[in-house]
């Protein structure tokens, strides 16, 4: 890997938990032990054994799942930084609760602030969870006129051409049904969630959250962090993380924006740390989770950029040797 390269630290979110996760790493790493271990003490519970064992079920749960892949991917940090001396980073991005792994690793905010954070906010969203998500194949303007038609809600715009939608049952479904007719050729694929996330049946989830964001301490940036709400870097006033963080939760993840963000800074390799995808069972089956939709923004850009995976044993190790050839 040269080293005049500019790289973006990457954090998934919600959807990259299984159950396995992170047993591979404080199998044969004792720093990354070490971080589930603050995480047990943080929270109060054994996040290590559910994130390792699960079931499913429970892991799934947006008041485990958050903390779980902050811990997660905290651990895939840190033990990649011990083997590698330290690798710099230009810039840092998550996809909606991976934004808060971002603003750690920066130092903005203390992993154990960042816990808490992640804690109360998992348990707000699945307590006042409402409705679901809904994908479509649309760009977020055809999705905007659709979903306005059935007072739904852009949730997030992952890619160009991928939108999800937000809303109550009621109104999904009645989007679902109607779909066929104004864009035949375009499916819908509902998503498991707790509720229509980054929309307007959050806002009570986050008036309730903007007190605890009040209560912990944000400092500044050792290197800029994108903003899911902007599509921009978090101005450095720790008041306007903790705005934009308000805002994130009932509006829309612009993972597009960031990406156009990073190619303008430009980023040269995208390094995403933290849990897996795939109907593998153990962590070295797993596989990224936004490495798709990093490089089909990438091409959608016209911007060329390297990426590595450290979301297991085996690829934190390749990564190091790599970093080190």
């Amino acid at each position: 890997m040269s080293s005049d390269q500019s790289i973006m630290f990457v954090f998934p979110g919600q959807g990259s938990q299984y159950a396995g996760m992170g047993s591979d790493l404080c199998a044969e790493f004792p720093i990354a032990q070490q971080v589930y271990e603050e995480a047990n003490d943080t929270l109060g519970y054994d996040i290590t054994t559910l994130s390792a064992e699960g079931p499913e079920e429970t892991l799934g749960l947006t008041r485990h799942t958050q903390p779980a892949l902050l811990t997660h991917e905290i651990a895939c940090f840190r033990a990649y930084q011990e083997l590698t001396g330290g690798v710099q980073a230009k810039m840092a991005a998550g996809h909606s609760l991976g934004e808060y792994t971002a603003l750690v690793v920066a130092g903005v905010i203390s992993f154990a602030d960042g816990l808490q954070l992640v804690k109360r906010r998992g348990e707000l969203m699945g307590e006042h969870g409402e409705g679901g998500m809904l994908a479509l194949g649309l760009t977020i303007e055809e999705a905007a006129t659709v979903a306005d038609r059935f007072c739904c809600q852009i949730a997030s715009c992952n890619l160009p051409q991928q939108t999800v939608v937000g809303g109550t049952d009621a109104d999904l479904d009645a989007l679902e049904a109607a779909l066929p007719e104004i864009y035949p050729r375009k499916r819908a694929t509902r998503l498991k969630t707790e509720g229509a996330f980054h929309t307007y049946l959050m806002v009570t989830a986050a008036r309730e959250f903007r007190t605890v964001l009040d209560s912990v301490e944000f400092g500044e940036a050792d290197f800029d962090v994108l903003s899911n709400y902007t599509g921009l870097t978090h101005e450095a006033a720790p008041d306007s993380i903790r705005t934009r963080l308000f805002f994130q939760l009932f509006n829309t993840v612009d993972w597009v924006g960031c990406m156009r963000a990073a190619a303008q800074a430009g980023i040269s390799r995208f390094i995403e740390f933290g849990g897996g995808i795939g109907k593998g069972e153990t962590p070295a089956e797993k596989k990224p989770n936004l490495q798709s939709i990093i490089n089909k923004n990438l091409r959608a850009l016209d911007h060329e950029a390297e990426y590595t995976p450290i979301i297991n044993a085996e690829t934190l190790k390749a990564a190091a040797q790599d970093q080190a050839a």
